[in-house]
C-alpha cells in the first residue's frame, strides 16, 4: 500500500488507535490457572461450597465480571478450594482473605517414568516367612486401587473381569463417557474412570489429543495400573523379551482411573481434581506416579500431591507415590510428605544384553540394550569411533560424544558408530536421530558407571550400550587395525543376573530437602525394565509383527505401583488398619540384602544407605505378618505441622479442626524426629549432645502374652541405646513405649551416620533404620 495517498489525519487517527490498543493491552494483567486452597472440606456444606468459592472469587474480580467464567475447577470433598483464572493482583487479593490457605499458580508435574513379581516373592523371601502361594487372590477381590494417571487402555488383557464378583456396593464412582471411552469400557474390574477436560484446564484443545478421554494415549497409566492390580497374563512378552506370566501385586483388586495427565505434563489443579474425586468415590489407595522436579519443591500446602495425599490419608486412603528420577544426585527425593508412602527404585534379576562383535578374532563385547537389530550376525561393518568422524569445524572432544552437527557425513556413512556419554551431554535420544539421518548403520553408547543396569529401548535400530571400561577394548581394537569391522546383535533376555537388586541410578536420594528429621524414601520396589501392559502403538514394531501389547518401561513410576500392590493385599488382610499401620508393615519388613545375601548396593558399586533405599526393598510376604506396627494419628501430623512451622490457625483450616487445637509452645523442627515413623532421623546432633526420641509401637501379631527384644547397629563413634530394651505385650498392653537415646561421642565421626534398631520376639522382625546426621 502506498501510505503518501492516505490523508495525514487518517495516518494520525490509525497512530493514535494502534497506540490505545497497544497500551490496553500492557495494563490489561495476565491471567493464568491458580489453585485457591482453603483447607478440610466442613462435612456438612458441600452443596454450598461452590456458592461459596464463587462468592469468594467474584469479591477479587472487577465489577461486571462474573465468578463463573473464571472459575476452572471446585472442590469439594476431601477438601475445600477451587482453581480458576487470575490475575496476580487477584491471586494476591485472594491470599489476604479470610479462610484461604494458600493461592499458588497451577504447577506442571511429570510422571516419574512379569517377573518382578516373581523376583520379589521369591528371591527375597526367607524360610521363616510365609511362602507367597498362602495369599490367596479371593482376599483383595473387594480392595479398590485408584491411580492419578495418563489414562487407562480398557481393551488390555490385563483389565478383564473374568471371574470377578459384583462391583463394591461402597463404590460410588462413574465411568464417564467421552472420545473413544464410553460406560461399557468400564466393568467389574476397570470399575470406574474420570478425565479433566481440556476445556477447563490451562492448556489449548490442541494440546493433546485424549483431552476429552480416559483413554490412555501415553502408555504410562496402562502400565502403572496393570503393575499394581492386572490380571495374570500367560505368554506376555515384548517381541519375545522377558517372556513369561505378566501379573499386579494384587491381582484380584479392582482398578479405579484418574487421568490427570497428558504427553504435556500434569497440570496441579487436575491432580487435585482426582484427588478430590477419588475420595469421594470410595477407593481404599491410590498409586501416584508423578511428582514435581527435584529442582522445584513447593512448600506443603502449594504442593498438590502433598494438599490431596493430606487429605485422602485423613479419610483412611493410603497414599504411595514415586520418589523421583533425579537421582543419584543427593536431597532429589520428592512427595516426601510424612503421609506419603514414598518410593525409590531397583533393579531385578533380568538383564537384556545386545553384543557387540567385533572382527579379527570375533571377541564379543557385552552390551546391554532393547534392539531388534537386523544386521548381519557378521562382523561385516565398518566400525569408527566418534572422534575419528569429527567434520572440520569440530573438537575432538564434543565429536566423541557425538554431539549433533560434530561429525562428517562421508566418515560416518555406512558404518558402526562408537560415541562415549555421560550425564552432561545431549540425550541419546538426540544422538541417534543425528546419527541416522548421517546414515550411521548402528551406534555403540560407551556410558558412565552408574547406567550399567537400566537398558534403553531402541527397537528396530541397531544400538547397544557399554561401560567405559570395556569401550576400552573396542577402541583399542579399532586402532589396530586398517579396516575394524563389527557388528551387533539383537537383544537376548538373561535371567538370574547377579547382583539383584541393585538402586538404580536415576533413583532419587534422600536426604529430603524438606526436613532432615524425616528420613525419605520409604521404601524401595522393582523400577528397571518393567513389564506390563501397554497402549498399541505403531512406532518402533519389528518388521513382520503386530503392535506389543506389553512394554518394558523404567523409573521410580514402576517402583511406585509394585508397592501399592503389596499395599492393597495389606489392605485386603487388615481391613481396619490405618495408612499408617500399612505402611509400617511394608517398611519394616524390608530387606537390605540382595538374592547372594551381601548388602544392596547402588549402581555405582558402592552400598546403599536408607538415602538410597529407606527401610530397603519390599518383601510383599513378609510384610503380611509384621508383628509390631509404628501407628499414627491425625493429631500426630498436625503436631508435625506445628514443628515444621505451621501456626495454629494456619493448621485449623487445613484440618477443620473444631476442638479448639493449637500447637504446643515448645514446638521446633527438633521435634519432628519425634513423630512416630517406623524409620529415624536425626539432624544437627553435637559431641557429647544426647538426644532422645520417642516412638510408640503396636501388636498385631500374636494376642497371647509375648516380649520383644531390641537389638542396635550402630556406626563407630555414636552411642544408640534402646530404653526399654524389652518390650513385654498381652492383650490388655497392645501398645507400649519407648525411647532411643542418640550421644555423640567422636568428633572424627562426622556426616550422615546409618544403623537400624530391631526389634524380635523370635518369630516377627521388625527393623528400623535410623540416619544421625552431625551438626557441621
Amino acid at each position: 500500500m502506498d501510505f503518501s495517498k492516505v490523508p495525514s489525519k487518517w495516518l494520525l487517527f490509525c497512530f493514535f488507535l494502534l497506540l490505545v490498543v497497544e497500551t490496553k493491552g500492557e495494563n490489561e494483567e495476565k491471567r493464568q490457572v491458580y489453585v485457591v486452597y482453603m483447607g478440610a472440606a466442613p462435612s456438612d456444606s458441600k452443596d454450598f461450597l461452590r456458592e461459596s468459592h464463587l462468592q469468594l472469587l467474584g469479591s477479587v474480580l472487577k465489577r461486571g465480571e462474573k465468578a463463573e467464567n473464571t472459575l476452572v475447577r471446585n472442590y469439594k470433598h476431601g477438601f475445600s478450594g477451587f482453581a480458576a483464572r487470575l490475575s496476580e493482583a487477584e491471586a494476591s487479593a485472594l491470599r489476604r482473605k479470610p479462610g484461604v490457605v494458600s493461592v499458588f499458580v497451577d504447577p506442571v508435574y511429570k510422571p516419574h517414568t512379569t517377573r518382578s513379581w516373581d523376583f520379589l516373592q521369591q528371591s527375597l523371601v526367607i524360610d521363616s516367612r510365609p511362602n507367597s502361594d498362602s495369599v490367596p487372590s479371593a482376599a483383595t477381590a473387594d480392595t479398590i486401587i485408584g491411580l492419578l494417571d495418563t489414562g487407562i487402555w480398557p481393551e488390555s488383557q490385563s483389565f478383564s473381569d473374568n471371574g470377578f464378583g459384583p462391583v463394591p456396593s461402597r463404590w460410588k464412582g462413574i465411568c464417564m463417557e467421552g472420545s473413544d471411552f464410553n460406560s461399557s469400557n468400564c466393568n467389574k474390574k476397570l470399575i470406574g474412570a474420570r478425565y479433566y477436560a481440556t476445556n477447563e484446564a490451562p492448556f489449548t484443545p490442541t494440546a493433546r489429543s485424549n483431552a476429552n478421554s480416559a483413554r490412555d494415549e501415553q502408555g504410562h497409566g496402562t502400565h502403572t495400573a496393570s503393575t499394581a492390580a492386572g490380571n495374570s497374563i500367560t505368554g506376555a512378552s515384548y517381541y519375545g523379551l522377558a517372556s513369561g506370566t505378566a501379573k499386579g501385586g494384587s491381582t484380584g483388586s479392582r482398578i479405579a482411573m484418574y487421568q490427570v495427565c497428558s504427553s504435556v505434563g500434569c497440570p496441579g489443579s487436575q491432580i487435585l481434581a482426582g484427588f478430590d474425586d477419588a475420595v469421594a468415590d470410595g477407593v481404599d489407595l491410590l498409586s501416584v506416579s508423578l511428582g514435581a522436579s527435584a529442582y522445584y519443591r513447593p512448600d506443603f500446602s502449594e504442593d498438590p500431591i502433598a494438599i490431596g495425599a493430606f487429605h485422602a490419608v485423613a479419610k483412611g486412603i493410603t497414599v504411595v507415590c514415586s520418589a523421583g528420577n533425579d537421582g543419584p544426585t543427593a536431597s532429589s527425593v520428592v512427595n516426601a510428605a510424612p503421609w506419603i508412602l514414598t518410593v525409590a527404585a531397583t533393579t531385578i534379576d533380568r538383564f537384556f544384553e545386545s553384543d557387540i562383535l567385533l572382527g579379527g578374532n570375533k571377541s564379543a563385547i557385552k552390551g546391554k540394550a532393547i534392539n531388534f537389530s537386523t544386521l548381519d550376525k557378521s562382523p561385516n561393518y565398518p566400525i569408527i569411533d566418534g572422534g575419528s568422524a569429527k567434520s572440520n569445524s569440530s573438537d575432538v572432544a564434543s565429536a566423541s560424544n557425538c554431539e549433533p552437527g560434530t561429525l562428517d557425513r562421508s566418515k560416518v556413512k555406512g558404518k558402526i558408530v562408537v560415541c562415549t556419554h555421560s550425564q552432561s551431554d545431549s540425550t541419546k535420544t538426540i544422538k541417534l536421530q543425528g546419527l541416522q539421518d548421517l546414515g550411521a548403520v548402528g551406534i555403540v553408547f560407551a556410558n558412565d558407571m552408574q547406567e550399567t543396569y537400566v537398558a534403553s529401548s531402541y527397537n528396530t535400530y541397531p544400538v547397544s550400550e557399554i561401560i567405559v571400561q570395556a569401550a576400552s577394548d573396542v577402541f583399542n581394537y579399532i586402532k589396530s587395525t586398517k579396516n575394524p569391522v563389527a557388528t551387533i546383535l539383537p537383544t537376548i533376555t538373561v535371567t538370574n543376573f547377579k547382583p539383584a537388586p541393585v538402586v538404580a541410578y536415576f533413583s532419587s536420594r534422600g536426604p529430603s530437602g524438606q526436613t532432615r528429621n524425616l528420613l525419605k524414601p520409604d521404601i524401595a520396589a522393582p523400577g528397571v525394565n518393567i513389564l506390563a501392559s501397554w497402549i498399541p502403538t505403531s512406532t518402533g514394531v519389528p518388521n513382520g509383527q503386530k503392535p506389543s501389547s506389553f512394554n518394558l518401561v523404567s523409573g521410580t513410576s514402576m517402583a511406585c505401583p509394585h508397592v501399592a500392590g503389596v499395599a492393597a493385599t495389606i489392605k485386603a488382610w487388615n481391613p481396619t488398619w490405618s495408612p499408617f499401620a500399612i505402611r509400617s508393615a511394608i517398611m519394616t519388613t524390608a530387606m537390605q540384602v540382595n538374592g547372594d545375601k551381601a548388602p544392596l548396593t547402588t549402581a555405582s558399586g558402592s552400598a546403599a544407605t536408607p538415602y538410597d533405599i529407606g527401610s530397603g526393598e519390599v518383601v510383599p510376604t513378609a510384610a503380611l505378618q509384621p508383628g509390631l506396627v509404628y501407628d499414627l494419628t491425625t493429631r500426630d501430623l498436625l503436631l508435625f505441622l506445628c514443628n515444621y512451622g505451621y501456626n495454629s490457625s494456619k493448621i485449623s483450616l487445613i484440618s477443620n479442626d473444631t476442638s479448639g487445637f493449637s500447637c504446643p509452645s515448645n514446638s521446633s523442627t527438633g521435634l519432628i524426629s519425634d513423630l512416630n515413623y517406623p524409620s529415624i532421623a536425626v539432624s544437627g546432633l553435637k559431641q557429647n549432645e544426647i538426644r532422645t526420641v520417642n516412638r510408640v509401637v503396636t501388636n498385631v501379631g500374636s494376642q497371647d502374652e509375648t516380649v520383644y527384644t531390641a537389638t542396635v547397629n550402630s556406626p563407630a563413634g555414636l552411642d544408640v541405646k534402646v530404653v526399654p530394651n524389652k518390650l513385654k505385650f498381652s492383650k490388655s498392653y497392645k501398645s507400649l513405649d519407648f525411647q532411643v537415646v542418640f550421644t555423640m561421642k567422636n568428633s572424627s565421626s562426622q556426616g550422615d551416620l546409618f544403623g537400624s534398631i530391631t526389634w524380635s520376639d523370635g518369630t516377627h522382625t521388625v527393623r528400623s533404620p535410623f540416619v544421625v546426621a552431625t551438626a557441621n
